[in-house]
């Protein structure tokens, strides 16, 4: 079961909280996520940001997120378009990709959005900064 909206729409202050109002199982997934993600972005902020757990890199990084039936994972639209084929057999939107609790999480697909995101941020904070 996952938590209700109501306690959804209040929000959370961190990721533990989060992670917290999910059944066991669901529990499990979300920490897999987290500690993939945590190794993949050692230098990435935790926050709670549209009501998820985000990892935050010089902006938005990834978000993640459990559902009743899924992990959510949202790295952006370049995030999933950029790995396309590893995602071919999930569930996937522009920006988004659903992980089937009955199933492993791809720690190995994570782990590359990851670091394809963490690259991707980092360019672009770098071309800004060579814009001042």
């Amino acid at each position: 079961m996952e938590a209700s909206m109501e306690s959804r729409n209040k929000g959370y202050s961190s990721i533990d909280e989060y992670i917290q109002s999910f059944p066991p199982n669901s529990q499990i997934k979300l920490n897999e996520m987290r500690q993939i993600i945590k190794k993949s972005a050692p230098e990435a902020v935790e926050k709670i940001s549209y009501l998820m757990p985000t990892f935050y890199f010089h902006g938005n990084l990834v978000h993640f997120a459990a559902y009743a039936k899924h992990i959510g994972f949202y790295p952006g639209a370049n995030g999933i378009s950029q790995f396309k084929n590893e995602l071919k057999s999930y569930k996937s939107a522009k920006g988004s990709v659903q992980f089937p609790l009955e199933q492993p999480l791809p720690l190995d697909i994570i782990r590359k959005i990851v670091e394809f995101r963490v690259e991707e941020n980092r360019k672009k904070a770098q071309n800004q900064r060579s814009r001042t």
